[in-house]
């Protein structure tokens, strides 16, 4: 929310005449009742002679490629001479008479920007009338130059103390639960409260900020208004101004805090809506009334349905988008933007300003399906006094008919009713058993009555009974109330007390083996990522996953932060993908991930109940809720594509392959100190021939190998990626226990080659000769697999190293040679395997 400090100290001096603070102490004040700031900067200086005038003549400059006019401006004595200053400009919005602002030649504007007498357009420019941009007081988008009344003052008078240049803008950051502080109004009475000022709502008395509220009694309606209890809107008011000047200015004065508010100039009447709303925190919005047809009505939008926004964007309308419609047309999206269709235009003489409290979280779900942030929408969002609109339409119906020259008609639409106040019952000495800090009775209820709150006393004087004002709809329970008497006394008076920690047990197992896990990864080359939760709802068609497949089995999310992206996954490998594509997109083709996150599978119908919050859940409404959490193991993936070895002068690289992938599920199961056994497998998304069944103890705990060509050319990513994902949570914890026995005796090594048929497993092979050697095989490894055309197009050979050893002796050779011919023999049982030579 961006201010100035001058309106904020303009509005306290009504009650507080003459105070003041400097920029550093406003910001403590702001921070002290729990407030940060994004910063503060002053208006940068303008230096040397920038002046009032009065535009005199104006020629219109032909033969340009732009429009351009040479004014004569009076500048009084301030140019030395008292004639006319002849100053070439290109802005239209100003005519003959108007008083305006000049920079005369010895200006230094922000942005060291040096004002001198220069030729330009055949005509010698001898200053600068000058823009609200140009003079630091708002965006250089920000077009038109000032114009001022010409009560500001004498041709030749100083503009500084006209322009208030000497002011600082602040930066608050506004939580999501003070809806009410995005507002002059609500900042101002947090500074009151950070200074212990008297305080003046600008609500209920508009003087304090200088505006006479003059409307007709009110006297039948403005406009006949249906409100479907559908939309869940609160409150829905309208009132009139007719007659109104359409070329009718804003006054400089309300044009300087909209800009300095960081608001855009529009026109008169856009102009005062946008007023109220950083005045009050009650958004507006002014319609054309030329343009409304018949009666309105306040609905939900239908299918199909759509509608041309204020920012010409035409938007397709979903069923939970809330609608203001006349007999013809949709005229405003509520809550979030107008529509185009009654736009305030050049030629507009009558307006309806609408002023409304509409459902927050129906608001915010628009907002995020449109992918549609305003101002308006952003108050909304948090919440907004629903006393207002009443205020909001007399105040703004007073501005538009005082400097528009309209007239307010006397009816006044308002539809809806006010909500009843919540009264919360707090002990008097709650606050001090929360905080540890002695505050009195006399303390707690001051400070609750200075956020607005009515509090009674029992009779017993030992409870509160606190209803909170309409603009603070987030006081509901006794806590919240501590949480204003503690920021309003000081968070700082609270002391920090460290408390001393138990001693712990370390980390459990659990967290050793992700630790161990992750480690192991990263030792090995992999780079970690933190995978989304979040997959793209077309994941699993993509993959072309059967409908009945447990990857499908996945959480949808209510409120997701994109509506593409709303189910929580079963597997990490979409983001991991996703993370390749990127890192493939921006030329890092060589790439090695791994990622460890929990997954969520969905259990029973997959949908949360939503108990009332009002008091606690039953012990059966707890039972549902914990039935209703998906189950979330514990899940490790890696993906690999490119090079795993790069080329150089050393040699040629070598691409991850699918065994890569295998042996990083290799590395997972020594880091958590399992054994791993492989079957082949066809599982989506790998591909059916180069795909390995995880197993562990007989229980598939994950799959390994290159990723389907098919999912691979769908999905956008490069041919041949590998992929390993492992559900860690699966793992069995077995002790390490008894340690094993070391030898001191020598191994013997030993070869042995078996041609087998093409389509028989290694690893089936490697254990049925592991089986076969008995107890004095130490290790079997596969160290090559031979074809040729003597084994025979369906024969392969596979060489096999093993390692004997003895642990109370040195073994011979007749023993070791005995073991290897009972492994031979085992795998020629079982596979029909025969003993090359």
């Amino acid at each position: 929310m961006l201010l100035s400090q001058n309106w904020v100290t303009s509005l306290l001096n009504a009650k507080n005449s003459g105070w003041s603070v400097t920029a550093e102490e406003m910001d403590a004040g702001y921070v002290r009742v729990g407030f940060e700031t994004e910063g503060y900067a002053p208006i940068e200086e303008t230096t040397g002679p920038l002046v009032l005038g009065i535009v005199e003549t104006i020629e219109e400059l032909t033969g340009f490629k732009k429009p351009i006019r040479y004014c004569k401006v009076n500048v009084g004595s301030a140019n030395g001479t008292g004639e006319l200053q002849g100053i070439v400009c290109g802005a239209r919005n100003f005519a003959e008479g108007d008083m305006v602002v000049v920079s005369l030649p010895g200006a230094e504007l922000p942005g060291g920007f040096k004002i001198a007498a220069r030729e330009t357009y055949d005509h010698v420019s001898e200053g600068m009338i000058c823009s609200a941009a140009e003079l630091g007081m708002a965006d250089k988008q920000t077009k038109g130059i000032i114009t001022l009344p010409t009560t500001a003052g004498q041709p030749g008078d100083d503009a500084r103390a006209v322009l208030g240049l000497d002011d600082t803008v602040f930066d608050v950051n506004v939580t999501p639960d003070r809806g009410y502080a995005l507002s002059a109004r609500g900042l101002t009475r947090e500074i009151a409260s950070a200074f212990d000022l008297s305080y003046g709502d600008v609500a209920l008395d508009p003087s304090i900020a200088g505006i006479t509220v003059d409307v007709p009694a009110v006297a039948g309606e403005a406009l006949p208004v249906t409100l479907s209890p559908e939309t869940k809107a609160v409150r829905f008011g309208l009132r009139k101004v007719t007659g109104i000047d359409p070329k009718a200015k804003t006054p400089f004065w309300m044009e300087r805090e909209l800009l300095l508010s960081g608001q855009r100039l529009v026109n008169l009447p856009t102009d005062i809506t946008n007023f109220v709303m950083i005045l009050l925190g009650q958004p507006m919005h002014a319609f054309d009334a030329a343009r409304i047809n018949g009666a309105l009505t306040v609905r939900n939008a239908k299918a199909g349905e759509k509608l041309t926004t204020l920012d010409h964007a035409e938007r397709k309308l979903d069923p939970e988008d809330v609608v203001i419609c006349d007999s013809e047309n949709i005229q405003s999206l509520a809550g979030v933007m107008g529509g185009s269709t009654s736009e305030i235009a050049d030629d507009t003489t009558d307006v309806y300003f609408e002023a409304a409290i509409w459902d927050p979280i129906t608001v915010a779900r628009t907002c995020r399906r449109h992918k549609l942030s305003s101002e308006a929408s952003r108050r909304f969002e948090r919440g907004v006094d629903p006393t207002l609109p009443e205020i909001a339409l007399d105040i703004a119906a007073s501005l538009l008919a005082q400097y528009g020259g309209g007239t307010v008609d006397a009816g006044r639409t308002m539809v809806g009713s006010l909500p009843a106040p919540a009264t919360v019952e707090m002990p008097v000495n709650f606050p001090s058993v929360i905080a540890g800090v002695d505050y009195d009775r006399d303390t707690v209820i001051k400070r609750l009555e200075e956020v607005g709150c009515a509090v009674e006393v029992s009779e017993c004087g030992g409870k509160l009974a606190v209803t909170a004002p309409a603009w603070r709809s987030d006081l509901t329970y006794k806590e919240s109330l501590v949480e204003e008497v503690l920021r309003l006394e000081g968070l700082e008076a609270i002391p920090s007390i460290v408390p001393t920690a138990p001693a712990g047990q370390g980390l459990t197992p659990a967290q050793k083996r992700r630790r161990a896990v992750t480690h192991a990864l990263a030792y090995n080359g992999y780079l970690e990522i933190l995978p989304t939760p979040f997959i793209a709802n077309d994941t699993f068609d993509v993959w072309g996953l059967d409908q009945d497949d447990p990857r499908r089995s996945v959480v949808t999310v209510q409120n997701p932060l994109e509506s593409d992206h709303a189910i929580l996954g079963t597997t990490l490998l979409p983001s991991m993908l996703d993370a390749v594509k990127r890192n493939v997109a921006r030329g890092q083709v060589d790439v090695s991930l791994y990622g460890v996150e929990q997954v969520s599978f969905a259990r029973g119908t997959g949908v949360s109940p939503m108990p009332s919050v009002s008091q606690r859940p039953t012990e059966a409404e707890i039972a549902e809720l914990i039935e209703s959490l998906p189950h979330q193991p514990l899940h490790v993936a890696v993906v690999g594509s490119g090079d795993l070895e790069p080329e150089g002068p050393w040699g040629e690289g070598r691409a991850y392959t699918y065994a890569d992938a295998i042996e990083a599920a290799q590395v997972v199961a020594r880091a958590a100190d399992v054994t791993l056994e492989l079957e082949n497998a066809d599982m989506l998304p790998w591909h059916p021939g180069r795909c390995a069944a995880l197993k562990v103890d007989g229980q598939i705990v994950g799959y390994a190998g290159e990723l389907h060509p098919q999912v691979l050319e769908r999905a956008g990513l490069p041919a041949r990626t590998c992929a390993m994902e492992m559900d860690i949570t699966a793992l069995p914890f077995e002790p390490s226990l008894p340690a094993p026995v070391l030898s001191a005796f020598p191994a013997l090594l030993q070869d042995l080659a078996l041609v087998v048929a093409e389509d028989t497993p290694v690893e089936s092979v490697r254990k049925v000769v592991e089986a076969g050697a008995g107890q004095l095989l130490e290790k079997a490894e596969l160290f090559d697999v031979y074809r040729s055309e003597q084994l025979g197009a369906d024969k392969k050979s596979l060489a096999f190293s093993l390692v004997f050893r003895a642990s109370d002796r040195t073994l011979t050779d007749e023993e070791c040679n005995t073991a290897r011919l009972a492994a031979a023999e085992a795998a020629a049982q079982a596979f029909g395997a025969e003993m090359r030579g």
